[in-house]
């Protein structure tokens, strides 16, 4: 955007768009050497409904679009990228091809979504277009949110399913209502949907983030991403999953990772926010079994309230804790959210979405971390850098874990409430680390049974058992010699 000031709500003559060719290969090599990271998610890359127009790529009608932008999520061309991510829209696929190309030269694998359940309610391909049979139709024409239908008049007879899964041509304002619903009871959409992923697997993208995949019957993905890894092996898929009772079914459906939403995440935000204590972890980690590497770990995403937010913590600092314990406690992997690493707040008023802690997808918006003090700035990143760092070391890449709350109840010593604190062991070396959730600092002594080193094969580690100080919203990592 250069020196073009933001506005609130602005479309894109006003805030522009960032561009693929704004991602330079130094600065992905940077990431990969800050960061340690292995893989770059590029949200909203699929061209998507819109209410911009473009040379050759008509502006949506405003009573289907979800603010200027439109939701990356609202698939318009499943063979296509969106035009406002180029700088020459009529080469706007060779601007991501050599966006990959930059990429997988900085050492990082490529991601982008595959959105399997639903599309825009205006989706055309010239490539494969789907016919009503792809859909469920309903009877009567489509009536919109009143707030939103007197827009532009947009007419749809007979109306058609909803992407939330609303069966009424009655959809809120709450529901997907620029989506439609994609009817997998036919074999051809299968078909159709296969073909995508090998468009986009030719193209050189490695792995694909699917987008609520509980809509969609797990043996689609089963067969697709077998289909899928015959033609290119070694491509991976992430399940955008929610309910951790459907985790066992969509990973034997050949998922390598699966979101971990409603377990490690709701359980460190609840501890992080004073609502639950910390050993209620345990008992998460516990429900995994041996699903724990095959999780994918965050704090944050598009979906999710920014740690730094007045909605969240406040405060990026305040999340070390929680860092530290979702980055360090197995060998799942974690995902950084752009901006996270520099204390990001989302508490823009963006337009569409409002001021609700999150970053707008919606929006021709920006990141406003770059308002924060650069001490914090520094301070946030250089954690995140130590801890990915760590998290790639072959201790904690590669290591067993012990969960040590069983034996360290809430004592004169030890505040089970507020502190966590687990080991983790590889090659003959342990590393101890003891996390505190809560605004005060905490003096502990950590009691390690020996059933722990047995179950490293290593002797006792005498600093581990030492008293420990730990600052708010802190952890403490130690390493055996």
């Amino acid at each position: 955007m250069g020196d073009r000031k933001w506005i609130p709500g602005g479309d894109y003559a006003t805030n522009g768009s960032g561009k693929f060719n704004d991602i330079s290969l130094d600065f992905l090599c940077s990431l990969k050497k800050d960061l340690s990271l292995g893989a770059v998610w590029y949200t909203g890359v699929i061209a998507h409904s819109t209410a911009t127009s473009f040379e050759g790529y008509p502006a949506d009608c405003t009573a289907i679009v979800k603010g200027k932008a439109g939701s990356p999520y609202a698939i318009r061309d499943y063979y296509d990228v969106a035009p406002e991510l180029a700088v020459d829209t009529a080469h706007r696929l060779d601007e991501f091809k050599a966006l990959v190309e930059r990429t997988h030269k900085a050492g990082l694998k490529v991601v982008i979504d595959f959105v399997p359940n639903h599309v825009a309610r205006s989706y055309h391909s010239a490539t494969n277009n789907f016919t009503q049979a792809n859909f469920y139709p309903l009877d009567g024409p489509l009536e919109l949110p009143h707030n939103i239908a007197g827009r532009d008049q947009y007419d749809e007879d007979p109306a058609l399913a909803t992407g939330n899964d609303c069966f009424s041509r009655h959809p809120g304002i709450t529901d997907w209502y620029d989506t439609v619903k994609l009817n997998y009871s036919y074999r051809m959409t299968w078909d159709k949907m296969l073909d995508i992923l090998l468009y986009w697997a030719g193209m050189g993208v490695d792995g694909f983030r699917c987008d609520m995949v509980e809509l969609v019957t797990p043996e689609f993905f089963e067969w697709a991403i077998s289909s899928v890894r015959q033609r290119h092996p070694g491509t991976f898929f992430i399940a955008e999953v929610y309910d951790k009772r459907n985790y066992i079914k969509y990973a034997a459906a050949g998922f390598n990772y699966l979101y971990d939403k409603s377990g490690f995440y709701d359980a460190l935000k609840a501890i992080s926010t004073y609502r639950e204590p910390a050993y209620w972890l345990t008992d998460e980690w516990q429900f995994l079994g041996a699903l724990q590497p095959r999780m994918l770990n965050f704090l944050e995403n598009h979906d999710e309230q920014r740690i730094a937010s007045d909605y969240y913590l406040g405060d990026a600092r305040k999340a070390f804790a929680p860092l530290a314990v979702s980055m360090l406690f197995n060998k799942a992997p974690f995902m950084i959210y752009c901006g996270q690493e520099y204390g990001e707040r989302g508490m823009a008023s963006e337009g569409f979405s409002g001021q609700d802690g999150r970053t707008s997808i919606f929006d021709y918006c920006t990141l406003t971390y770059r308002d924060n003090p650069l001490r914090l700035q520094k301070e946030v990143h250089e954690r995140y850098r130590q801890l990915t760092a760590l998290a790639v070391s072959d201790i904690f890449a590669n290591g067993g874990t012990f969960d040590l709350m069983y034996a360290n109840p809430t004592s004169e010593h030890f505040d089970a409430q507020r502190v966590f604190t687990f080991l983790r062991g590889h090659n003959g070396r342990t590393a101890l680390v003891a996390a505190n959730f809560s605004d005060g600092v905490k003096q502990i002594k950590i009691s390690i049974p020996q059933d722990a080193y047995n179950y490293f094969g290593v002797s006792r580690v005498q600093k581990f058992e030492e008293p420990i100080t730990l600052n708010p919203f802190d952890y403490v990592v130690l390493l055996s010699e």
